[in-house]
C-alpha cells in the first residue's frame, strides 16, 4: 500500500465512522476503496468489518448519555444481534456474493419507507391500542427481536445500511426518542461487527494494514459522528437516514 493509498483508506475510515454513528452505511465508503486498491472482495469485507469495530465503540461512547436506562434493552437486543451477526458471518463464507445482490436494495428500500412512515404508523398503532385497551410491549416484543435477528444476520454478511434497517424496526415498534434509538443502534452494530470479526479471525485472511487504518479513522469518525448526530432534531435525523439509504440503494444497483 502506497502512502497516498494509506491516506485514502484512513480518510475513508473517518467518513465511515462518522456516517455509521449518525445513521449507518459506512461500509459503502470503505469497502469500495479497499476493492479499488486491489483487495479481493472477501478479504476487503472481513478487513472492513474488523476495522469498523472501534468506530462503533467510540460512537456508542459518544451516545452514552442516551443509553442511560436502556440496559435491559441492550441485553435483550444485543443477544439477538450477536446470534444474527454470527450467522451472517458464516453465510459470507458459505454463499456466493451474488446471493444478496437483488435482496439488499429491496430490503433497504422497505426500511426507508418504514422510516418515513414511522410517525404516522406509530400514531395509528397507539390509537388502536388505546381503543382496544392494550399497551405496547416496552421492548417491542417477539416481532422486534425476530426483525433484529434477521437484520443482524444481514449485517454479519455485509452490513451496508444495516443501521437504517435497525432504525426502521425500532422506530416502528418502540415508543422512544429517535436519539435514544440511535444510541441503541450504534451498540448493536458494534456487537455484530465484533462477533463477525472474531469468527473471521479463525477462518479468513485479513489485510492488517487496512484494518489498522480503518480502525484509526473510524474511531475518530465515531466521536465526530456522535457530536453531529446528537445535535440533529428528529426530523433532520430522519431525513439524513433517508438520504443515506437512497444513496446506498443507488450505489448497490449501479454496482
Amino acid at each position: 500500500m502506497t502512502l497516498w493509498e494509506a491516506v485514502a483508506v484512513l480518510a475513508a475510515g473517518v467518513g465511515a465512522g462518522t456516517i455509521n454513528t449518525i445513521v449507518g452505511s459506512g461500509t459503502l465508503v470503505t469497502f469500495p476503496v479497499l476493492l479499488a486498491f486491489g483487495l479481493p472482495p472477501v478479504t476487503a469485507n472481513v478487513s472492513n468489518t474488523l476495522g469498523l469495530v472501534p468506530g462503533s465503540l467510540s460512537g456508542a461512547f459518544g451516545y452514552r448519555r442516551e443509553l442511560a436506562g436502556q440496559r435491559r434493552r441492550l441485553l435483550r437486543f444485543g443477544t439477538a444481534a450477536l446470534l444474527g451477526g454470527l450467522g451472517g458471518a458464516i453465510l459470507l463464507l458459505a454463499l456466493p456474493p451474488e446471493a444478496f445482490a437483488i435482496v439488499v436494495p429491496a430490503l433497504i428500500a422497505v426500511a426507508l419507507v418504514l422510516v418515513v412512515a414511522q410517525p404516522t404508523l406509530s400514531a395509528r398503532l397507539r390509537a388502536r391500542r388505546e381503543s382496544n385497551g392494550t399497551t405496547a410491549h416496552p421492548d417491542g416484543g417477539p416481532l422486534l427481536l425476530l426483525g433484529l435477528l434477521l437484520a443482524s444476520a444481514y449485517g454479519g454478511y455485509f452490513g451496508a445500511a444495516q443501521g437504517v434497517i435497525y432504525m426502521s424496526l425500532m422506530g416502528l415498534l418502540l415508543h422512544e426518542d429517535l436519539q435514544r434509538l440511535n444510541a441503541l443502534k450504534n451498540v448493536l452494530v458494534g456487537g455484530v461487527n465484533a462477533v463477525a470479526a472474531v469468527f473471521f479471525l479463525f477462518v479468513a485472511t485479513f489485510d492488517w494494514a487496512a484494518v489498522g487504518l480503518i480502525a484509526l479513522g473510524s474511531t475518530l469518525g465515531g466521536l465526530l459522528g456522535a457530536k453531529i448526530g446528537r445535535r440533529l432534531p428528529p426530523a433532520a435525523l430522519r431525513a439524513v437516514i433517508v438520504v443515506v439509504g437512497l444513496l446506498a440503494i443507488v450505489k448497490l444497483l449501479l454496482e
